[in-house]
């Protein structure tokens, strides 16, 4: 059967009884040690040294610096302008070669090619064999900046430092600086964020079967849309893709549903808040106001996500709720029954309390009101917490029913683990060649324009992580101003500027699978329900197809 009219089977129920005792215990045992650790005083030293660092920048620059966020983590800040250290910084690292980028090309061409190749399709399947070569790749990566690079490597953890290579024998100090980036900075805080979302909105419920016409699903598409911007994007997704599927399970055509979810409820539905994506939070930490996201971001959010609801709705009415047989529509009305809900109770403010960890226990910054700044990793034992909590009191009963599993989000660590140490080449030849692109891509006396920022910045969100892609684009725009507008308040780049970044980095995240971490999750839940997801090449030639055309028109209109 084709990608574009695949079955959809009744979702497997996989007791997870067992599974969640062991990941309760796992996750108690972490908040267990965290504590052991604030007996020792080893959080409070972390947020010290933070604390002193800023400091000192102030003191030296005479003014305070933005701290210099990075991928969902702690962030650093950058050597003061004005000081001798300003010397430094314009002596930081030479950039990698073009060629140590191929691990990550490797990686990704993997994704994108091994479950095509029917002799490896079934061990591809297993995460541990993804793994092993998202590790090995990985490795190396890191075996190059032991060995091979030598140069010096911007740290971001705790704070922005740098590393210098060794004159003899392997460089452990860069392997440091590059794990420090990949996995304490970026994927660590990433990864729980993504895992807590994805296990507390597993024990809510809802149930039902609507009639799965063209308006149900939209309707559903369009709810996620609005959700994700207030409880994340992949918070709305686990908690709607479940009924979505279970709604559909009596059609036969359900791959473009899937597809559009993913678009609007896993991607373009998050801009209105800071919480709703990655790179917007990093915005909120490097100085973006929080409601700039939603008074800025309005308009673009409610045309391309309208103008996406509106194609599917067209699409699903007129090909494929038209392709149904006659015996499918006539199982999908007499098994329609209305929706419920379950375990709200407990989960929603356990959700609310994930986006109030995210938002408000960041080391370098003040609790509001207080002068005191949060201990390190607060934010990940806390949301960590709130999971063991859901773990232990929530229904054991509405995550069998949901068929509910670890499978999705084991996936994407699996696979991003590598990712995210692979592409640290991709990102320093990107930090080190920014100030060129105006050259590279033909821009009028190399200045670039809001329209090439959104499309820089949204195509490297494609391949590369979304948040450490804005950031990279964020400074640049910082260091380059170009005439375009009024500066956002709190930041030195230009109104236009940041929105074009903003909307570059959270629509075009929907292009492939790897854009973003809900896309590949949702994806895993709908094959696990049996719904056949096109391939990585697949994937993108809907996107190419479908969303492309919205951005193209978005930008016409001066979006």
């Amino acid at each position: 059967m084709s990608a574009s009219a695949s079955s959809v089977a009744p979702m497997p129920h996989s007791p997870s009884h067992s599974s969640g005792n062991g990941v309760a215990v796992a996750v108690f045992a972490v908040v267990l040690c965290y504590a052991i650790a604030l007996s020792l005083g080893l959080p409070q030293y972390g947020t010290d040294l933070i604390v002193e660092h800023l400091a000192h920048d102030t003191h030296v620059g005479g003014h305070a610096e933005h701290a210099e966020p990075v991928a969902g983590g702690e962030h650093a800040n950058s050597l003061t302008h004005g000081s001798d250290d300003h010397t430094e910084k314009n002596h930081l690292s030479t950039a990698p070669p073009f060629w140590t980028v191929i691990p990550f090309v490797l990686l990704l061409g993997a994704i994108a090619v091994f479950p095509l190749v029917p002799s490896i399709e079934h061990w591809w399947e297993s995460n541990t064999s993804r793994f092993k070569v998202a590790a090995s790749l990985a490795m190396v990566t890191l075996a190059y900046y032991a060995f091979v690079h030598a140069n010096p490597v911007d740290g971001h953890w705790p704070f922005h430092y740098v590393a210098q290579p060794n004159s003899v024998g392997a460089n452990w100090d860069l392997v440091g600086a590059i794990l420090g980036n990949a996995v304490v900075s970026e994927f660590i805080p990433f990864i729980v964020l993504l895992f807590s979302l994805y296990t507390i909105s597993g024990g809510i419920r809802i149930s039902g079967d609507l009639r799965a016409n063209p308006m149900t699903n939209a309707s559903f598409i369009a709810a996620g849309g609005l959700l994700a911007s207030f409880i994340g994007t992949t918070g709305a997704a686990m908690l709607l893709i479940r009924p979505l599927l279970e709604t559909n399970k009596e059609r036969a055509h359900v791959v473009h549903t899937v597809v559009f979810f993913i678009f609007v409820v896993c991607n373009c539905g998050g801009c209105l808040l800071p919480i709703g994506d990655p790179p917007l939070f990093l915005g909120y930490l490097h100085g973006v106001s929080f409601t700039w996201t939603l008074f800025a971001l309005w308009q673009p959010w409610l045309l391309v996500n309208g103008l996406l609801i509106v194609m599917y709705l067209l699409l699903d009415q007129f090909v494929h709720y038209r392709r149904e047989t006659v015996a499918d529509i006539y199982r999908d009305s007499i098994h329609s029954t209305k929706l419920s809900f379950e375990g709200l109770v407990l989960n929603m403010p356990l959700l609310l309390g994930v986006v109030l960890a995210v938002a408000l226990l960041d080391p370098t910054k003040t609790l509001p009101g207080t002068d005191i700044h949060p201990w390190m990793f607060s934010r990940e034992v806390v949301q960590l917490g709130l999971v063991g909590i859901a773990l232990v009191y929530g229904s054991e009963s509405i995550r069998h029913r949901n068929a509910f599993n670890y499978h999705a989000i084991v996936e994407v660590a699996a696979l991003f683990i590598g990712i995210f140490i692979c592409m640290q080449p991709a990102l320093q030849i990107l930090s080190e060649y920014g100030d060129r692109l105006g050259n590279l891509v033909g821009a009028k006396d190399g200045v670039l324009t809001p329209v090439h920022y959104f499309w820089l910045t949204g195509g490297l969100s494609s391949v590369l992580d979304n948040a450490p892609t804005y950031l990279v684009f964020f400074k640049s725009a910082e260091a380059s101003p170009g005439g375009f507008g009024e500066m956002v308040p709190g930041t030195n780049v230009e109104h236009p500027v940041l929105v074009a970044i903003s909307l570059g980095a959270v629509f075009m995240g929907a292009m492939t699978y790897i854009g973003n971490g809900p896309n590949f999750m949702v994806r895993a839940i709908a094959e696990k329900a049996g719904v056949r997801m096109p391939s990585f090449f697949g994937y993108v030639g809907y996107s190419c197809l479908f969303l492309l055309p919205v951005l193209l028109f978005a930008v016409w209109q001066g979006y």
